[in-house]
């Protein structure tokens, strides 16, 4: 990729005005590609790319579960011209064992960026390239390769996108790299220092000067855990400051919430479009005549309900339970509230009252198609019994 200056416009900056950053921008988009993946298969056949199954390595990560880690593997390079990145991009994948892959774009900055140089590179990767034919493209070449370990293969039309802006160094307009204490006593490595008025150009991709008040509103949630590290968290994008470079776990837990949101906002979809085939389908199951009192009218439509409730309760307790959190520390915050701001907990209320009426819906058809062959077991005993009566006479 050929380096290519940003353009910093008018952007406001504030007390990083003074510093220069190494960054990278990394880029998911996640896919639904089926029911389930076999991630051990999976490994095996990538096993020419090197897979691995790594979970967190902090020692507050000890707090987070993951019963059946995914599996990570790198796919290679692409040419991506963004204005400010240098190199090729890295492209990369995580696959998900709830049937869920994330396709991932590592693009570096240039080095030594000032502050607002290093915000317009990052608005150029958030919302200024298109980059859809680049995910489309590995994605295809990935579930070819990984076909034989998915149950129930099909891509959902829903995608979930996520972008994460790293700082791995900071330094001072002079270039030399500033250490805790330096600078009148703050770094800018410490979190006091990072204030939202440099950070809504990047985050928020604003260029006017936001209210203190919308500030609080739009970027209120900031995680620190050493004092050289820090994590803020918004709706589609995170900036996350850690001069440790082998340091990833933030990166992992986001993108691990960000798979179990693409799940629910799936199955919530099918849902959606389930109800009303379903009521269709019931009006169309119901006889206009009281005919065929036998007949075994809902079977069909039972047994698809009873099918669909049993797959997306299945589902969803699988993506709920993929990762469990023990204590409340820094990673734990981080996924907790990174759930909070997918809305984690709407989607699954949305899609446990889509199966409540689902249940009583087939509830309703089983006691009606039940009350229908009581009726006709009537209808019969009835007969049988006017038979034996009426019989006797012809047979004299």
């Amino acid at each position: 990729m050929t380096a290519v200056p940003p353009t910093s416009g008018t952007l406001p900056t504030g007390s990083l005005s003074d510093v220069r950053v190494d960054g990278v921008a990394i880029v998911y988009r996640l896919f639904d590609v089926g029911f389930e993946i076999d991630l051990q298969r999976a490994a095996d056949l990538l096993v020419s790319s090197a897979p691995a199954r790594v979970r967190p390595i902090r020692g507050e990560a000890q707090a987070i579960q993951i019963a059946n880690p995914p599996v990570a593997v790198i796919l290679g390079t692409e040419p991506v011209h963004v204005p400010g990145a240098i190199g090729d991009a890295e492209v990369s994948a995580r696959i998900f064992d709830f049937g869920g892959v994330s396709i991932r774009l590592s693009i570096r900055a240039m080095p030594d960026l000032a502050w607002s140089e290093f915000s317009a590179f990052g608005n150029a990767v958030d919302v200024g390239t298109d980059l859809s034919p680049v995910f489309e493209r590995h994605l295809r070449s990935l579930l070819a390769r990984i076909a034989p370990a998915i149950t129930r293969p099909a891509v959902a039309p829903i995608t979930e996108d996520y972008v994460v802006f790293r700082i791995n160094a900071v330094r001072s307009a002079g270039g030399a790299a500033l250490a805790e204490g330096a600078a009148a006593g703050t770094s800018p490595l410490s979190p006091a220092t990072w204030g939202d008025e440099d950070l809504v150009p990047l985050l928020l991709n604003e260029r006017r000067p936001l209210s203190a008040t919308a500030r609080h509103e739009l970027l209120p949630h900031r995680f620190s855990y050493y004092t050289d590290d820090l994590t803020i968290l918004t709706w589609d994008n995170a900036l996350v400051v850690e001069p440790s470079p082998g340091d990833t776990d933030v990166q992992y837990i986001l993108e691990f919430a960000n798979a179990q949101l693409l799940e629910l906002r799936v199955y919530d979809a099918v849902l959606d479009a389930e109800l009303p085939a379903m009521y269709d389908r019931v009006a169309s199951a119901r006889p206009r005549r009281r005919l065929a009192l036998l007949q075994r009218r809902f079977a069909g439509l039972l047994s698809d309900l009873q099918a669909l409730v049993a797959d997306s309760t299945e589902l969803v307790e699988r993506v709920e339970s993929a990762l469990k959190v023990t204590d409340d520390v820094y990673l734990a915050r981080i996924y907790t509230a990174a759930l909070d701001i997918f809305r984690g907990r709407e989607w699954r209320a949305g899609i446990d009252r889509k199966l409540a009426i689902i249940r009583e819906t087939y509830a309703m058809l089983n006691d009606e198609s039940q009350a229908a062959r009581a009726e006709a077991l009537e209808v019969l005993i009835v007969a049988l019994i006017a038979a034996e009566l009426v019989l006797p006479f012809f047979l004299r």
